[in-house]
């Protein structure tokens, strides 16, 4: 299994049978190195559907004949254009034929604005817990710090976390540092962060306050390098 990062809140996972994109921002993400005209997958992720995360969900979906999977307004929502979607709720898991996927709470908001400026409501945000392989892989979405990730940490052996540091409209640097304390993980990646000028940190800032895991951070492109088998 490979999994990738891809700039902002982007990630891409291989498996031998399925490839999957997680809050697929690609066109207008400076950070990226992806073009999504080319991208193959089969399986799309949402935390949630602010434009920076929904992205190029509907033309890779389209294109891919590929599921949605997220929370039941944002996938009812995708399912009304004519996508395949499977609707999940915060604290539901569910065993896909590709490994297992659970969503858990997020504090932030969660909507997506339309070209014409509609505003659909998409439900509570959410963070992503997806087991392949025997690797569990948490991606927190955009979030704020909050307590009962202690209780994800205590019931998930968390493999790899993605964690947001851009402050601002999440966690910044310290509280990050403090959510790898309650979450565990072996390795932690900083994601959501220097695409906009509110977002604006230092990764290295962060990784040196983090002393209960390996930090990597990854350029666009970049793949986690396992440590632990």
């Amino acid at each position: 299994m490979q999994i990738s990062y891809h700039g902002h809140s982007v990630v891409k996972i291989k498996t031998n049978t399925h490839t999957f994109l997680i809050d697929p921002f690609i066109t207008g993400n400076g950070q990226t190195d992806l073009n999504a005209s080319e991208e193959k997958v089969d399986v799309i992720l949402l935390t949630h559907g602010h434009n920076d995360h929904f992205g190029d969900t509907v033309d890779l979906a389209k294109r891919n004949n590929a599921t949605v999977i997220a929370v039941f307004e944002l996938a009812e929502y995708v399912e009304s254009l004519g996508i395949n979607t499977h609707a999940m709720g915060i604290g539901g898991a569910y065993d896909f034929d590709f490994g297992r996927v659970k969503f858990t709470q997020a504090f932030h908001s969660n909507s997506y604005t339309t070209e014409n400026g509609e505003i659909i409501y998409g439900g509570m945000p959410s963070g992503v817990l997806l087991t392949l392989q025997g690797k569990t892989i948490y991606h927190a979405g955009d979030t704020a710090l909050f307590g009962d990730m202690k209780l994800i940490g205590d019931r998930h052996d968390i493999d790899v976390a993605f964690l947001p540091i851009g402050d601002n409209f999440t966690m910044g640097p310290e509280d990050a540092a403090y959510a790898v304390q309650l979450l565990k993980p072996q390795i932690v990646v900083p994601v959501h962060y220097n695409t906009f000028p509110p977002i604006k940190q230092d990764p290295q800032i962060f990784k040196s306050l983090v002393e209960t895991a390996e930090v990597q951070v990854l350029k666009a492109g970049d793949f986690v390098q396992w440590t632990r088998e």
